[in-house]
């Protein structure tokens, strides 16, 4: 690794770990830097990057590195800023040799090696994604410092994340299946189920609080959860719902990088006695539920085709941009936003 990737890797995990992301979206601040300690080793910022799988093995470039070349990609290069210029498919041979039936064992031992070289290249190609993206922000904004009534303002955000994505998901459900894709119509149908119900742990974390909960949720629609819903919907809604992976594991990903430490420095700025943080603690790696959800999508995208991983790894950036970018508007003030929840304080003390 040369310097300069050395120290934008040393400012973004000091920046990870003092939670000092722009958006109050991506409030993430891990304990477990492993992923994103090494761009060298994890190959998150090659220009070229070869990927293989069980069954084909593909190279993308970046776009810096090929600045005449005329390949499409599957999306949009100059919208996504990510995506290769080059891609190369190559299907004609599996990745592993079928033995003879008197080495059978041999075979499936080998097909298993492939299985997980396979999840382990598709992981970097995702995570290199939403890396990239956190390179490109460039700004000096951060959110103001975390107060008990920001963090209302922040569950206000989550609630609205978590509300929409059962619908969203069935109906991505249904897109993929009027294509009869059956492993997205599977994935997306079970999305759907796991994720019902979270919107309430973000309303009984307000109400906790001290506010009534459905009227908080009513009156604040933080802007960043409102551009992520936005996109969000817009792909649950196309024609090919396939960036809702894309989108599904990039708020995965980075919610399992918020570790115990930073659960409990949010829950030392609140009163004693308030138990607040139940919507962040199913969504952070203190969820053992919420990091096997991240292990089964790596697992289902590493059996898509290798237009459709791009596609996904695009829907990484993209996304990863919004949650990294601060509003166009200034930061919303504590003032602000204590003189919308005043009016909304439950009569009753109990929590």
């Amino acid at each position: 690794m040369n310097a300069k990737h050395q120290t934008e890797e040393v400012q973004m995990t000091k920046q990870f770990e003092a939670g000092e992301q722009t958006s109050e979206i991506s409030i993430s601040s891990p304990s477990d830097m492993t992923s994103f300690k090494s761009a060298e080793s994890a190959g998150f910022v090659a220009d070229t990057t070869v990927v293989k799988t069980a069954s084909c093995s593909w190279q993308y470039t970046s776009n810096s590195s090929q600045p005449n070349s005329n390949q499409q990609s599957a999306t949009d290069n100059e919208s996504a800023g990510f995506v290769a210029d080059t891609t190369v498919v190559k299907t004609a041979k599996c990745s592993w040799a079928h033995q003879l039936d008197s080495m059978k064992k041999g075979a499936v031992f080998t097909e298993k090696l492939a299985d997980a070289s396979s999840k382990a290249e598709t992981q970097k190609l995702l995570d290199g994604a939403i890396v990239r993206a956190w390179r490109d922000v460039t700004t000096s904004r951060r959110p103001p410092a975390l107060t008990p009534t920001r963090w209302v303002w922040r569950l206000a955000a989550f609630y609205h994340l978590c509300h929409c994505t059962p619908q969203l998901m069935e109906e991505a459900s249904q897109g993929f299946a009027s294509t009869d894709r059956r492993r997205l119509t599977q994935w997306a149908a079970q999305k759907a189920r796991e994720e019902a119900g979270h919107d309430r742990l973000a309303l009984l974390d307000i109400q906790s609080m001290g506010y009534r909960a459905e009227a908080v949720v009513e009156a604040l629609v933080p802007p960043a959860a409102k551009v992520l819903v936005d996109y969000f919907t817009r792909s649950a809604k196309d024609s090919d719902p396939i960036d809702c992976v894309g989108y599904s594991y990039t708020a995965e990903r980075l919610g399992i990088c918020i570790g115990e430490a930073y659960i409990q420095k949010v829950e030392a700025l609140l009163p004693a006695g308030i138990n607040a943080t139940r919507c962040l603690r199913v969504h952070s790696a203190a969820s053992t539920t919420e990091v096997k959800h991240v292990e089964e999508t790596i697992a289902m995208i590493a059996e898509l085709t290798p237009q459709e991983r791009i596609r996904v790894a695009n829907a990484c950036y993209k996304v990863a941009l919004l949650r990294f970018s601060p509003p166009q508007e200034p930061y919303i003030s504590n003032r602000e936003i204590q003189d919308v929840l005043k009016p909304l304080e439950r009569k009753d003390s109990s929590n």
